[in-house]
């Protein structure tokens, strides 16, 4: 997966949702070593099984040294996935409303300096609150924003980033 692609797989958008929420408060590297460990705890982001898991699961997954081990984000990625089913049903997938934030189509920045990039946006702000309403957990405008920029929503590389190019064809 190149960063900043435009992502429209359900599945990939809720690994991704997840991981940002988990990276909340830490560093991204961290997240990524640990990716492989998520996969597997989370059976490989399946919604549908991560919304049966039993209280004894959860317990599991805080002992799981693979993935962060905190009671709330833990918690959260199996709240998540309830109200990604509920999403999913309600549009018919999530890409449907995700991308809805965006109009349907990736926003292009032209930043030239990486002290031009927000930590956030209005769009964001908007997703963020739209997600809370329905339950979400660790989405928060910053959260989002990260997310919009994983999944391809949002073009911030900057304009001497080869990737620009790419990705705004």
């Amino acid at each position: 997966m190149k960063s900043g692609g435009a992502i429209h797989d359900d599945r990939l958008l809720f690994e991704l949702l997840t991981l940002e929420g988990a990276q909340s408060g830490l560093s991204w590297a961290t997240i990524l070593q640990k990716r492989a460990g998520y996969l597997k705890a989370f059976d490989n982001f399946d919604v549908r099984k991560m919304a049966r898991y039993s209280g004894a699961k959860k317990e599991k997954l805080l002992q799981n040294p693979d993935i962060v081990r905190n009671k709330l984000k833990a918690n959260a990625a199996v709240e998540n996935a309830k109200c990604f089913l509920a999403i999913q049903k309600e549009y018919g997938s999530f890409d449907a409303c995700i991308w809805s934030f965006v109009g349907g189509k990736p926003v292009h920045n032209r930043w030239k300096k990486m002290s031009g990039v927000p930590a956030s946006t209005p769009e964001a702000e908007i997703m963020s609150k739209d997600l809370k309403k329905r339950g979400f957990k660790f989405v928060g405008p910053t959260t989002c924003y990260a997310y919009m920029q994983a999944v391809g929503m949002v073009n911030d590389h900057l304009v001497s980033c080869f990737r620009h190019a790419e990705v705004e064809a």
